[in-house]
């Protein structure tokens, strides 16, 4: 096989990585809907945060930077994967501010302005480092960094379910696109030998691999105690 062959192949499929993240990203994007449902029909954010959004936002706005031509050549489905997510956690943080209570709200509309900032301060900055490789080596640590964080951030829930030996606060689907979303940028990333998009995401495609244990593990485990019982008084009543 020719080289160019080669090459064209590793395209191809480095291109349907990048579609297939784009496609199971969309179960993330879509997973607060329950929640701001609920948040709508009560009037109310009742105790839950808006942090979560906010984090989210500045991770895409970040990311999608990165992926962008001024920053890193070839990574346009990193750019529209993180735009769609973006503009998602903007009309989630909206629909937040409009249910908050005041206090809530205020503080909600200052870390929204506090985001706006850093990233332009990240966009303008960047741009200001002529070398093109320092620009995206920049970028890349930031995005990375940033990526990193966030898919640590079921750790806490992974530590929840332990604990409490339910998987009541860990939807499997959540978990799934996850680890799907993942997997396709991580293989994305090792096509294009992007350090900055698959070492993120290989972490990402790990901890998206003990959820489902757990998941299933655990899941399994409640449903076997919630049918002893039934088992039990069963063979008392006729003892």
């Amino acid at each position: 096989m020719s080289v160019s062959a080669s090459f064209a192949i590793c395209k191809v499929a480095k291109d349907a990585a990048g579609v297939a993240g784009n496609i199971f990203a969309f179960g993330l994007f879509v997973s607060p809907i329950p929640t701001f449902r609920r948040i709508i029909r009560n009037g109310s954010t009742e105790m839950f945060s808006g942090l979560p959004y906010i984090y989210s936002l500045m991770n895409c706005l970040i990311c999608m930077w990165y992926g962008t031509p001024l920053i890193s050549h070839d990574n346009l489905l990193v750019t529209t994967v993180n735009s769609i997510g973006a503009i998602f956690q903007f009309v989630y943080i909206i629909l937040f501010m409009m249910s908050a209570e005041k206090e809530k709200k205020v503080k909600m509309l200052v870390w929204l302005m506090a985001t706006i900032g850093v990233f332009a301060i990240i966009l303008f900055g960047s741009l200001q480092i002529d070398d093109i490789v320092m620009r995206r080596l920049f970028v890349g640590f930031l995005s990375c960094a940033s990526l990193i964080s966030m898919f640590a951030s079921p750790l806490f829930i992974i530590k929840l379910v332990i604990q409490t030996k339910s998987v009541e606060f860990m939807p499997f689907y959540l978990s799934l696109s996850t680890f799907l979303m993942s997997t396709s940028f991580l293989l994305y990333g090792l096509l294009s030998n992007d350090v900055f998009v698959y070492v993120p995401n290989g972490i990402g495609t790990i901890l998206g691999v003990i959820q489902l244990i757990l998941y299933c593990h655990y899941e399994s485990k409640s449903r076997i105690d919630s049918e002893e019982p039934l088992i039990l008084s069963y063979d008392d009543h006729f003892c």
